[in-house]
């Protein structure tokens, strides 16, 4: 699949204004012809996204003239001494004036959305005898008894081109021979993950259980009954007026929208702290049959899990480590191609698996363009915006394509393989450096679905990458298909972390 892949390019073919009906009617298009590729950004943009970015921008931009109506009539009452008030305005226009300053300020501050603060995270670090080196992996799978030897060298020749290297964990239940996966055994992986992040984030904040008031759990792949925010609610004994929710069959995007979630349960109950965990059950996701598409979640996937907690508390500022800055969400779910590129089905022998066909890296590219061109005006210094403008407006035949880069002092990428990650580096145009934390996770710990991101941002912080003032982009994509971006603001340098997956034996 990856030499076919190599073959496929994108290539513009035209410039001007889409007729007809549709989404994009009207609106001044780059045409692009796709040969099943990820689609070139450096050539290509719709600006469909570029208008959706700048509508974000100013529907919130009302927060910003409260405060200078205040700073400019404060500024001519500090023109008047003492005596030309009193001779200007009486005592009852005086208390008028302040009324009417002290409504206004009263109105901002209640319509303004409390910022959201990451007091801290923890990813799980399992244990030792769960690691599974990549020979020890083909030997496993060829005990098992499971797979033909053309299913058995496809995903050694997969997970050779992979990026993951020798340490990364699995579940051996899966490899035992005649052994068919049951709801215990995800249950067990999904509490073993689950539990350890909570616990290590638990330590490290010294927050109490029953001061949490918000629970977030997402898991792609294992739904159960009780649900998986139940058997937290349960193991920690949080309080029976948590507001608790469970996130299922979102792929590996579903940690992004998890803290979406938080964010809006956090304002609509200001004051409360907000747990969020992100995992995946790696004994679900195994596939125990000889379908080529349906056999690379078995090379990818692999356990961990990963513990948010937020608050929008203002007293906790001086605690937390990052801020909430942005957070943008693109679904392309009403297009049949984006919507069938990664599913869960039976094949012909009805065993369970998910597919993942040969459109994913096209389909990822344009949900990956259609995100970072609508955060692109959240974000990007006006600088950058206003070159786009000049040559979109121009007749040059290639957009300026802003560099994101001057936007971002970190970059966490969903680490899903290593040809993704050198697709996305070629078209973002990204530094070895910025793609680092993103290759490193997927070396050490394989694809552990939408808690990636966490397992980065923590190399970043265990190798003391995190200064003051530093913005880190998240972003990870899934099936939906959809791609999802977050953007934080460390808010104090980060020393290394007391807990952390990247430093063994950590205390």
């Amino acid at each position: 699949m990856a030499t076919e892949q190599e073959l496929l390019s994108t290539e513009i073919v035209n410039r001007g204004v889409v007729g007809g009906s549709g989404p994009d009617a009207g609106s001044l298009n780059f045409s692009v012809r796709v040969r099943r590729g990820m689609p070139d950004f450096l050539n290509s943009v719709n600006l469909k996204y570029v208008k959706l970015g700048y509508t974000y921008l100013i529907n919130h931009s009302y927060l910003l003239i409260t405060p200078l109506v205040v700073l400019i009539f404060a500024a001519e009452i500090g023109k008047l001494t003492w005596e030309e008030f009193q001779s200007r305005y009486d005592v009852t226009q005086a208390i008028s004036f302040i009324g009417l300053m002290a409504t206004i300020i009263y109105v901002y501050l209640d319509l303004t959305p409390l910022t959201t603060y990451l007091v801290d995270f923890a990813c799980y670090l399992p244990p030792d005898h769960l690691k599974v080196s990549k020979d020890k992996f083909i030997q496993l799978a060829k005990s098992s008894g499971n797979f033909n030897d053309s299913a058995i060298e496809f995903q050694q020749r997969v997970l050779e081109s992979s990026g993951i290297g020798e340490e990364t964990y699995m579940p051996k239940s899966v490899f035992i021979p005649g052994h068919k996966t049951t709801l215990k055994d995800g249950r067990e992986e999904a509490g073993l993950l689950m539990f350890g992040a909570v616990d290590d984030l638990l330590a490290t904040t010294g927050i109490k259980t029953k001061d949490i008031k918000i629970l977030v759990v997402n898991c792609g792949i294992l739904n159960t009954t009780p649900s998986l925010s139940a058997m937290v609610i349960n193991h920690y004994k949080l309080p029976h007026d948590i507001e608790s929710y469970n996130l299922g069959g979102m792929g590996c995007a579903a940690g992004v929208i998890a803290i979406d979630l938080a964010k809006d349960l956090l304002n609509a109950h200001p004051g409360s702290y907000a747990l969020v965990v992100s995992t995946e059950s790696v004994s679900f996701t195994w596939y125990m049959g000889n379908e080529k598409d349906m056999l690379l979640p078995n090379c990818f996937f692999r356990m961990g899990a990963a513990a948010m907690l937020l608050s929008n508390r203002r007293l906790d500022r001086w605690r937390s480590k990052y801020e909430l800055k942005q957070l943008v969400r693109t679904h392309q779910g009403m297009d049949d191609r984006s919507f069938k590129c990664i599913n869960r089905k039976e094949d012909a022998e009805k065993k369970e698996g998910i597919s993942i066909n040969k459109d994913l890296i096209e389909v990822g590219g344009h949900a990956l363009k259609a995100n970072i061109t609508t955060l692109g005006p959240l974000v990007l210094p006006f600088s950058e915006q206003l070159l786009f403008f000049k040559t979109l407006l121009s007749k040059t035949t290639k957009p300026y394509i802003p560099n994101y880069k001057l936007a971002f002092e970190h970059v966490c990428i969903l680490a899903a393989s290593k040809k993704v990650l050198d697709e996305l580096q070629t078209n973002l145009n990204l530094t070895d450096e910025y793609m680092e934390p993103s290759r490193m996770t997927l070396s050490r710990f394989g694809n552990t679905s939408s808690s990636s991101v966490w397992y980065e941002l923590a190399y970043l912080e265990a190798n003391n990458r995190i200064k003051e003032g530093d913005r880190i982009w998240q972003v990870a994509f899934g099936s939906g298909f959809k791609c999802n971006s977050v953007v934080w603001k460390a808010l104090k340098s980060i020393r290394k972390p007391r807990y952390s997956p990247w430093v063994e034996n950590s205390a």
